[in-house]
């Protein structure tokens, strides 16, 4: 297979082979520690993220668009042991020659693959066996690391480093999955009962404004990024205002108050259509019990923070709310230009933020080579971009370029918003 070597052609991983900015430093001796570091780093946090949970709850799959924690924590090992362990090691054998078919996600040039809609049916293998699927694996990939010599590590290091942020993806959605499913619960239960909800927002209507010019979008420099952050290309963006503060629940109240989840002139035909069907008339995980707003959160049933940043709401509500205000959502480019030049409060740690740009590719982009080019490229259709990174992203995990994507009804993640202004 070649994957790793086209994974490294397009996806820098410097901090293992090249941990110099100028990219001078050739891999050495220590590559080998610095991989395994990285490696058990992220492999432990998945199990920090799943120690909470009981076997019951890691089955459970409360929608289709969700996965179990035991899947999530399965199928980040195959990840390994599909694209490292087996083009790589001669000698290892699959701790389970059928989990292949169980934990292979939508990687069809890796072979056929469980339903995604019935991961929840899986149970067997049971969590204590996903935990020892993750130790053996662990075991080879960490054997692999101190038997292999410095050029073999220089040439799979970038394959590590797609798994390892792969991994950290799961991570996220692992929390949001299971809060998914908590929240079917009558009882409500928490995750984490101690669990606080991020810092209150500052509210109000600040402003930052971009002037009309071309600006560099995407990602240029050598550090870790996804192929779908690249080609670096110019773009013109401006002039606009972007709002230097996310939108709050108190704002979103209003919005509720002044009938908007009923107004269909507010909403996109699909919008409306979807939100009238699923009964929407807050956002996601929102209760009102006795007259009084509750949010469902890691840590249980809540009473809604007025002052803190709205969450799980749709690309559809996010619209609706933005013409209810009688603005717009920014384009992505926008939001990365304000991002990086530092003028938007909580960009980053809280919610994830949509705009109103296509997931499309960027000009002049290629996907990867073999089956780790199903990971971006074939999603480019029908999604919207969000940018920013939440309270459930891996520390290390975010960037100004990083390009996520749901489809315009999602809101089981951890989603908001923040508003464009155009002048008309």
């Amino acid at each position: 297979m070649t994957q790793s070597t086209s994974a490294a052609d397009h996806l820098a991983a410097d901090r293992f082979s090249n941990p110099d900015p100028d990219n001078r430093r050739p891999a050495g001796p220590g590559l080998a520690a610095r991989l395994s570091e990285a490696y058990l780093t992220v492999r432990n946090e998945t199990e920090r993220r799943a120690a909470p949970l009981s076997p019951e709850d890691q089955v459970v799959q409360s929608m289709p668009d969700a996965s179990p924690a035991k899947w999530h924590r399965a199928h980040t090992t195959w990840f390994f042991e599909q694209f490292l362990l087996g083009p790589h090691c001669p000698d290892y054998r699959p701790f389970d020659p059928d989990y292949a078919f169980l934990f292979n996600s939508y990687y069809v040039s890796a072979g056929p693959r469980h339903a995604r809609a019935e991961r929840g049916h899986l149970t067997r293998p049971g969590a204590a066996e996903v935990t020892a699927y993750r130790r053996h694996v662990d075991a080879a990939v960490l054997q692999f690391f101190n038997d292999a010599g410095a050029d073999k590590l220089a040439e799979i290091a970038a394959l590590i480093e797609v798994g390892l942020n792969h991994e950290q993806q799961h991570q996220e959605l692992m929390l949001t999955d299971i809060l998914h499913a908590f929240a079917q619960n009558p009882l409500y239960p928490a995750y984490d009962p101690v669990w606080t909800p991020p810092a209150s927002a500052r509210g109000g209507d600040a402003w930052c404004e971009l002037k009309e010019g071309i600006h560099s979008i995407g990602h240029a420099a050598s550090t870790f990024h996804f192929d779908n952050e690249k080609p670096a290309h110019r773009a013109l963006v401006g002039p606009v205002k972007l709002a230097r503060h996310l939108v709050t629940n108190r704002e979103w109240l209003a919005f509720i108050d002044d009938g908007g989840y009923r107004t269909p002139t507010l909403w996109l035909m699909d919008g409306f259509a979807k939100a009238s069907a699923e009964e929407w008339d807050a956002p996601g995980h929102w209760h009102n019990i006795d007259g009084a707003w509750h949010v469902m959160s890691l840590g249980g049933l809540l009473p809604l923070d007025p002052d803190a940043p709205v969450m799980h709401v749709s690309y559809y509500e996010a619209d609706a709310f933005a013409r209810w205000r009688g603005k717009h959502l920014p384009t992505e480019m926008e939001w990365e230009v304000a991002a990086r030049a530092g003028l938007l409060d909580d960009a980053f740690g809280i919610v994830w933020q949509w705009t109103r740009s296509a997931y499309a590719p960027y000009p002049g982009y290629r996907a990867i080579e073999g089956a780790l080019g199903e990971y971006n490229g074939k999603f480019m259709v029908n999604q919207l971009v969000l940018r920013g990174s939440s309270l459930a992203t891996p520390q290390g995990h975010s960037r100004v370029t990083y390009r996520n994507f749901f489809y315009p009804h999602h809101r089981w993640q951890f989603t908001g918003l923040r508003l464009a202004d155009y002048g008309d």
